[in-house]
């Protein structure tokens, strides 16, 4: 992927340019300071990817989408947290990194650019979770994004073209598939248990044979996920 970088630190444009450096993939064709020049770059060059910084002088991150037609894919780089949900009403954003930036973190949000083939693919995104902010989810329920604590969520059930999520308190039905928010989870307590079902494993009440109990929920256990179920569980 062709992409350009827009910061006004000097030092923020080298870190995200030593990220790029370890992911084969991305091509950084220019780099800027501000979003001025970077909007005289884009009238006569195409690009596949930005990153971009959202605090800058005079002109913001969010000016700079504005300004821009058809923009592509971008990626949000800031120390500022405070404008993730802001961020995904934005078609073209993929993800949001707040700083500073891990490797890891880095290349999860390169993966989401990469499968990200289309704007019309990012609209069909139901499901985003404010970056870096820890235990908290948010789904798409009627054009509204809604705040859910993931340690409140003790399933997931798929449900055709959509999936419900129950927590505690309440149960959303929200439309997305188990994929998307098995990528969202945290892998150390969510676990897929079946091809329907994900399941917080700190909620099990009891286990008999091939299912699980869960509140009132009887989950089934497939065959080939059994063996990991196991060793989550902290047996005597």
């Amino acid at each position: 992927m062709n992409c350009i970088i827009i910061d006004d630190e000097a030092t923020a444009r080298a870190i995200i340019l030593q990220l790029c450096k370890s992911v084969p993939s991305i091509n950084i064709l220019e780099e800027f300071p501000n979003a001025m020049q970077a909007i005289k770059y884009l009238n006569s060059n195409e690009v596949d990817l930005i990153f971009l910084d959202i605090h800058m002088p005079d002109f913001t991150g969010f000016d700079f989408i504005d300004t821009i037609k058809n923009p592509p894919k971008i990626i949000l780089t800031t120390s500022d947290s405070n404008f993730a949900i802001q961020a995904f009403g934005y078609d073209c954003i993929v993800d949001y990194l707040v700083k500073p930036i891990t490797p890891e973190r880095f290349k999860k949000a390169i993966k989401k650019a990469s499968a990200t083939k289309s704007i019309s693919t990012v609209n069909k995104t139901s499901i985003q979770i404010e970056a870096n902010l820890g235990n908290v989810l948010y789904v798409n329920i009627d054009r509204r994004l809604i705040k859910i604590d993931i340690p409140s969520i003790y399933l997931v059930e798929a449900k055709g073209d959509y999936i419900q999520v129950k927590t505690e308190d309440k149960t959303y039905t929200v439309h997305s598939t188990l994929k998307k928010i098995e990528e969202k989870l945290p892998n150390g307590v969510f676990l897929k248990i079946h091809r329907s079902y994900i399941i917080n494993v700190d909620k099990i009440i009891d286990i008999e044979d091939n299912s699980v109990l869960i509140k009132k929920d009887v989950i089934p256990v497939s065959r080939s996920n059994r063996p990991e179920l196991m060793k989550r569980l902290n047996l005597l």
